[in-house]
């Protein structure tokens, strides 16, 4: 069988990307009704994080137990990624003795050389490009709350970032219209623009990508590693906080998500992360729910 990664969300079909979710959906109601769902007994999953995480380290490693598998967290201090030996052959002796690969870093470009040297299953748990395993879990959020998303309006507010961009990767896969406002010279990568089409529109005006929009969605203005343009971009980022007054220019049963960890009073307001509105805590542990559908699609050929 020839290995599956999971590096974007267009390494699935979209056919493929809904079926995962119902999975999804089912694998978290055995767990809330305390049913044993075991197939992954005896797999392993190597996670590599050379960027840090609260989210990401949680779900995985609960994910892989409850399915009855084994987590283990390799930090930059405990192997040599890069450092002393090329990534490939890393990637050939890890992927020999384990079950499946998540990494957690920066460049997407490792990510793309470990994988393409991997003879198991390598998952993306977030680079500077794309953070896929997110979006995996807001749309469950989604599907759960208000059945399928496609023909929905969703608006980005913010930065341009890898959120955004595997935002602009689910908008072609889930069939949605996604609405971008960020202020400008901090748009996402032309390319991915381009590739999507009609299905997604820049604007530098919060208010007109929220109008009448099913789900609005916002990042931190400063992802890890651009703290010292913290100062700057709160100045340029102002005007492009979610707040009542946004809200209420999307449709009336909008929802609103955040990746999380959030900054109340930066880019969301304290009333509307924690309002009636709010799904980010139903997001957040879906990661886990999401990730074992995936681990399982990945390893057993599941769902």
């Amino acid at each position: 069988m020839q290995t599956r990664h999971f590096l974007s969300l267009l390494d699935l079909t979209g056919e493929e990307l809904r079926s995962l979710l119902e999975h999804a959906i089912d694998v978290k109601l055995k767990l809330q009704q305390g049913i044993a769902h075991t197939p992954l007994a005896g797999k392993v999953l190597a996670m590599i994080f050379e960027k840090s995480s609260t989210r990401t380290r949680v779900s995985f490693e609960a994910g892989m137990s409850q399915l009855g598998g084994h987590a283990m967290f390799l930090s930059p201090r405990d192997i040599q990624l890069g450092r002393g030996e090329p990534v490939e052959d890393s990637a050939r002796v890890i992927s020999s003795m384990v079950d499946a690969v998540m990494i957690r870093t920066f460049g997407h470009d490792r990510l793309e050389t470990f994988a393409s040297a991997s003879s198991k299953p390598v998952i993306n748990a977030l680079t500077d490009k794309l953070h896929p395993c997110q979006l995996l879990a807001d749309m469950q959020t989604w599907f759960e709350c208000r059945g399928d998303i496609k023909g929905a309006t969703v608006a980005w507010i913010g930065d341009g970032n890898n959120m955004c961009q595997s935002y602009i990767n689910a908008a072609r896969q889930f069939d949605f219209q996604l609405n971008i406002a960020c202020p400008a010279g901090y748009e996402p990568n032309a390319d991915m623009l381009d590739a999507a089409g009609d299905r997604v529109r820049i604007m530098h005006d919060p208010a007109a990508a929220a109008e009448d929009a099913n789900l609005l969605v916002t990042d931190v203005w400063a992802s890890m590693g651009q703290e010292q343009e913290q100062q700057e971009r709160m100045q340029v980022f102002e005007s492009f906080q979610v707040n009542a007054q946004l809200m209420q220019l999307a449709d009336k049963d909008a929802l609103f998500m955040h990746c999380l960890p959030a900054h109340r009073g930066e880019e969301v307001t304290a009333a509307v992360i924690d309002g009636a509105q709010s799904v980010v805590w139903q997001e957040a542990e879906n990661r886990l729910h999401a990730q074992k559908a995936l681990l399982e699609f990945l390893i057993v050929g599941a769902n």
